[in-house]
């Protein structure tokens, strides 16, 4: 047992009068002791479910984002003449709306705008479906793939995937945990800000509930990052939703279109990162109203994601579309969102985003497999 991380432990689980925040130092050094199992299980159980209780802070959730950067895998910068996006979604997967970000990001690395996805497979307490079962299905198992592995095809072909269980070990060890106490630990919100990118970036956190955003915030803040954006996007991923207003947050100094307003935002957080820009987009005022694509099975999906990638007219090109026409804005491959749509609308019936995924089955299928690490 460790009488250091007991008293962590106890200065976050002491009931709601007595609780006290931990400071980024301190949250770190409680990671770290988690991570490599300095903690016994049931300190590291009794820490996540205290915590998750109390809620997590933005200072701590950067010294929690500390520990990763220092244990965890960073894939070495790319030489790209656009920052990488990160997509980050939530681990637990989804079980009610069709993931839309395996597709935007074939049409984002047409456009020549790389993306990098992270997470892990079938995760409590949701076990919904991954993006990396998505991926499979399509021929692309980045199950097998080692960290150069997958910064060699970033590099030559603008998509790569960080897979929890082969290059985080460390943090893979802790899923259990999730199943034990019933809950989602504050970890599974430090997944959407995690970065693991050594170069220029650009996180995308998807977000279900508006203090995830303000944390993001003040966590970013905090360790001064200044190119993220924030989505409350379908199941809390990334995906822009058609059946409500896409809320969205810009960090940065941002140059609108003429057809998008921003929205007034007073949000003050401790160490909040500035020059912070508001947006409700309606889809609505773009053509793009709708249903949102539900999730019926992973063979539907795949069969539906495919017709896309022919360029065959559906609803679920008409959701790609509304995603791609504000990522090709938002990443600085088009002038403004419709001109984004008219972009991503060429690539899928030019068979260009299609030509990508076969890339990616090629460089898949012809790399050795990497030893997977439990």
């Amino acid at each position: 047992m460790s009488s250091v991380f007991r008293d962590l432990l106890r200065k976050v689980g002491s009931g709601s009068h007595t609780s006290k925040d931990l400071t980024r130092t301190e949250a770190a050094i409680a990671t770290r002791m988690m991570l490599l199992q300095e903690a016994t299980p049931a300190q590291i159980g009794a820490f996540m479910i205290a915590h998750r209780i109390k809620r997590p802070t933005g200072e701590e959730l950067a010294g929690m984002l500390d520990a990763y950067d220092e244990l965890g895998p960073k894939v070495a910068a790319i030489d790209a003449s656009r920052p990488v996006v990160v997509m980050s979604h939530p681990y637990d997967g989804r079980d009610r709306t069709l993931p839309l970000t395996v597709v935007t990001a074939l049409v984002l690395a047409a456009a020549g705008c790389p993306v990098l996805q992270h997470g892990g497979g079938r995760m409590p307490t949701k076990a919904g479906v991954p993006l990396v079962e998505l991926w499979q299905r399509l021929g692309v198992d980045w199950s097998q793939q080692s960290l150069s592995q997958v910064h060699d095809i970033l590099q030559r072909i603008g998509v790569g995937f960080v897979y929890l269980p082969t290059h985080f070990p460390l943090a893979h060890s802790l899923v259990q945990y999730r199943e034990e106490i019933g809950k989602r630990p504050p970890f599974a919100t430090l997944e959407l800000f995690w970065n693991p990118y050594a170069g220029d970036a650009q996180v995308i956190v998807g977000f279900v509930h508006p203090p995830t955003e303000s944390m993001a915030r003040s966590a970013f803040g905090l360790r001064g990052m200044t190119q993220f954006t924030t989505v409350k996007g379908l199941e809390g991923s990334c995906d822009l939703p058609r059946e409500r207003t896409a809320i969205i947050g810009l960090s940065g100094h941002v140059s609108l279109p003429e057809d998008v307003l921003p929205v007034p935002d007073a949000e003050e957080s401790p160490g909040a990162a500035p020059d912070f820009t508001r947006l409700h987009l309606h889809p609505y005022d773009f053509g793009f109203g709708g249903r949102n694509v539900p999730l019926l099975d992973e063979a539907d999906a795949i069969a539906q994601m495919q017709s896309v990638l022919r360029g065959d007219p559906s609803e679920l090109r008409q959701s790609v579309l509304w995603n791609c026409g504000f990522y090709l804005w938002r990443t600085g491959c088009s002038r403004g969102i419709q001109d984004g749509v008219a972009i991503a609308a060429a690539l899928l019936d030019q068979g260009k985003a299609l030509r990508v995924l076969q890339d990616l089955q090629g460089a898949i299928a012809t790399m050795p497999l990497a030893a997977v690490s439990t």
